[in-house]
């Protein structure tokens, strides 16, 4: 049985411009125009709109990995612990508009997803896995393991184990 969603008709006037650049991609991609725009879109309005009002700043890859690769461990967990769990929850009820496991959770998978950090999912028997696999290296990962950590606990109430390597993060938890 398929779950599929409803769908509605709409026309748009595009730029003959846009059209062609929305063509060109979809081809590459090898989806559909109409999945593609239904994609760029669905971006758009989980994501996008809300970035220059939650305090994401753009920043070069390699700059970024760079600052935080020279960091200490202690700072890192210092700075998630005292800012930056406090800035995700803020941030996932300002784009969810509730704060519980369910929401944060999907805001937190666009948001890896957003950062090119590719998402693995699974349920097993009520035991959820997530296998985050990303390339900005260690502290990265620390840096999102001590804010997991917190959030389960202090906003969450439950048991997380979470598992932070140079270029993954894992975590995994019970219903």
């Amino acid at each position: 049985m398929s779950l599929s969603k409803k769908t509605s008709t709409i026309t748009f006037r595009l730029d003959d411009e846009v059209l062609t650049r929305l063509r060109d991609e979809s081809s590459k991609r090898q989806v559909s125009t109409n999945t593609l725009a239904n994609q760029a879109l669905r971006r758009f309005l989980e994501w996008d709109i809300y970035e220059p009002v939650s305090g994401f700043v753009m920043i070069n890859k390699p700059v970024f990995i760079e600052i935080f690769g020279k960091m200490k461990h202690d700072d890192v967990v210092s700075i998630a612990s005292r800012i930056g769990k406090n800035e995700v929850r803020d941030i996932a009820l300002f784009m969810r508009g509730k704060m519980d496991l369910i929401s944060f959770l999907s805001w937190f998978e666009t948001r890896m997803i957003n950062s090119s950090v590719q998402v693995s999912h699974t349920k097993d028997n009520g035991s959820h896995t997530y296998v985050m696999k990303h390339d900005i290296g260690k502290n990265w990962s620390i840096y999102h393991k001590t804010i997991l950590e917190l959030l389960f606990q202090e906003a969450f109430n439950r048991k997380i184990a979470v598992k932070a390597e140079k270029n993954t993060i894992a975590f995994q938890f019970s219903e």
